[in-house]
């Protein structure tokens, strides 16, 4: 498996060509019509992006696919709603950073609508199917993301994480989904879901991939830290997994050094988030004409409206609080592991009822919130499985302890 760098490095020695590279993402992208993961197929502007390509960049040639929230020039921009249909009127900041390095846009990739749903179930065009089981979701809402690098269509992707949305589709497929440090990537140009809670990320193949592009994309350069202390987090919320990732999870942490390390009340952050979320989600909608919205993003929307300004304020109050008492405990360990998420993919009718989807929805995200809440970085890997995908996550102070402890222990599970 070639890696962005590599691949930048021969698109600007001229080994590879960007011609090539984008006429075999395309044919990847078709061949994969049935998994619903890409919306919208740029083919002539990659093309003549490939044929003009200057071949300088540290993302020189890289396809990549853009989550249909982010605006992007030219392109339809509906957010996976049937309620919109309109053209992107300039490049989102995230964007045009991508195309300054030398990648190319092939398209846009699905979102659950409006991203603000973890399942990637709710689209305008049908639901996203997992590349290692159509039958089953991706997870969302970078669900597009998700399924398009795990089936090779692209080696890197953009998506946006408010509860989990980049890590939940990372691990349900079977790749790697970094949500950096809040701020880290501009969320310019980004339709907004909930402004205290939103990040954008990256999907990629390998740890290695997801800091080199975030390093690409902010003009840093990565550092890589090898961990000293790992804290494992027994919280019994964050280890009620379903048998197959317990059997993963188990097997993975017994080839670890760990110590054991226990995170605020689960349940306090977890409304905290939830309670810092809807308010915003609700403003954000406020006035749109909402009748066409798909039947699980309006019922959130009412229950989100119905959220009094009391408890989104005590929510504010308490994301300060439950950031310092994470910070205490990154003071004391290099970085903090969890399952990702407490299932493999679900069936995607399991959806199908209400009590099905809460279900559902209870399992993939009971275990990403947090780290949108305190705003720390937070990246998922692939955990070695005999099945369905399952993912390890990593929780760390910064950037750069995240995907060192990260790349560390992938190298330990390979």
């Amino acid at each position: 498996m070639i890696g962005l760098a590599e691949i930048a490095e021969g698109v600007r020695t001229g080994r590879l060509d960007p011609v090539v590279l984008v006429e075999e993402a395309l044919q990847r992208a078709e061949d994969a019509k049935h998994l619903n993961a890409v919306v919208h197929l740029d083919a002539d502007g990659a093309r003549k992006a490939a044929a003009d390509h200057a071949r300088t960049g540290a993302l020189a040639g890289v396809p990549v696919l853009v989550k249909e929230i982010i605006e992007v020039d030219g392109l339809p921009y509906r957010c996976g709603s049937a309620s919109m249909d309109e053209l992107g009127r300039r490049d989102a900041e995230v964007v045009a950073r991508l195309r300054t390095a030398g990648a190319i846009v092939i398209g846009l990739s699905h979102t659950h609508e409006f991203a603000y749903g973890c399942t990637g179930t709710s689209n305008r065009v049908g639901p996203c199917r997992n590349p290692h089981e159509p039958s089953r979701m991706t997870g969302g809402s970078s669900s597009g993301a998700g399924a398009a690098v795990a089936a090779g269509i692209v080696p890197l992707a953009i998506g946006t994480d408010t509860a989990g949305s980049v890590r939940i589709p990372a691990a349900l497929c079977g790749v790697v989904g970094f949500k950096p440090e809040y701020g880290t990537l501009p969320v310019d140009g980004v339709f907004p879901l909930a402004t205290s809670l939103d990040h954008v990320g990256v999907l990629t193949n390998t740890v290695a991939d997801a800091a080199y592009a975030i390093a690409a994309l902010t003009g840093t350069t990565p550092v890589e830290r090898t961990p000293e202390r790992l804290g494992v987090v027994v919280n019994d919320e964050y280890l009620d997994c379903t048998p197959e990732v317990e059997a993963a999870w188990s097997l993975s942490i017994s080839r670890l050094s760990t110590i054991d390390v226990r995170l605020p009340d689960w349940a306090e952050s977890f409304q905290a988030a939830a309670d810092l979320q809807g308010p915003e989600a609700a403003a954000n909608h406020a006035g749109r004409d909402t009748s066409r919205y798909q039947p699980d993003v309006q019922e959130r929307l009412r229950e989100a409206a119905a959220v009094p300004r009391s408890r989104y304020d005590a929510a504010r109050a308490r994301a300060g609080e439950l950031t310092k008492a994470v910070d205490e405990i990154l003071s004391q360990v290099d970085a903090l592991i969890t399952p990702t998420v407490l299932t493999t993919a679900p069936p995607i009718d399991a959806v199908d009822s209400p009590a099905g989807a809460l279900a559902v929805r209870a399992q993939l995200l009971r275990n990403t919130r947090l780290a949108n809440l305190t705003r720390h970085p937070a990246i998922t890997i692939p955990l070695p499985t005999q099945g369905l995908p399952a993912g390890l996550q990593v929780i760390a102070k910064d950037n750069n302890q995240a995907t060192g402890a990260a790349h560390w222990i992938e190298e330990q599970l390979r």
